[in-house]
């Protein structure tokens, strides 16, 4: 796949969410703040658009609350300091375009070809919202097994 410079393993939809599941998993224990509460969400898989019916890829996004703003700032540093360590490059670091000016990193697996963006979400009118940092994780693309219909995969 010329496209995409370098060619896609060859797996299956669940175990491609589990997969990604896995690696989101990885992040979380490099923020490393267990009494924190995450989000429940599943994997969800969609085509590539570079062959919507052979190859797909899979995100996971979750987020973490329920732990001070200053538990989550050191978590997102923690995150950023073990990125590199861990085999991952990180690609932008720094203030987003928020009202808030949210600090976001954005990262890219040097072994895998998994992308993960965090965002660290403290800044802004305290009784509006609740201090989190926003994490998601999304997979380079899958070849699908033969057979396997990608029409309306979630």
């Amino acid at each position: 796949m010329d496209d995409l410079g370098y060619t896609p393993t060859t797996l299956g939809i669940e175990d491609a969410r589990k997969r990604t599941v896995g690696v989101s998993s990885d992040i979380f224990d490099m923020i490393a703040i267990k009494q924190g509460r995450t989000t429940e969400t599943g994997a969800g898989v969609s085509p590539c658009t570079e062959d919507p019916d052979h190859l797909f890829s899979s995100r996971h996004p979750w987020g973490l609350s329920g732990v001070s703003a200053e538990e989550l700032e050191r978590g997102f540093a923690r995150l950023k300091e073990s990125l590199p360590k861990h085999g991952w490059k990180i690609v932008e670091y720094g203030p987003n375009n928020s009202a808030n000016k949210n600090l976001e990193l954005t990262a890219d697996s040097t072994k895998d070809h998994y992308a993960v963006n965090a965002e660290l979400r403290v800044t802004g009118d305290p009784g509006e919202a609740k201090p989190s940092i926003q994490v998601r994780v999304v997979s380079g693309c899958f070849r699908a097994p033969e057979g396997t219909d990608l029409n309306g995969i979630y």
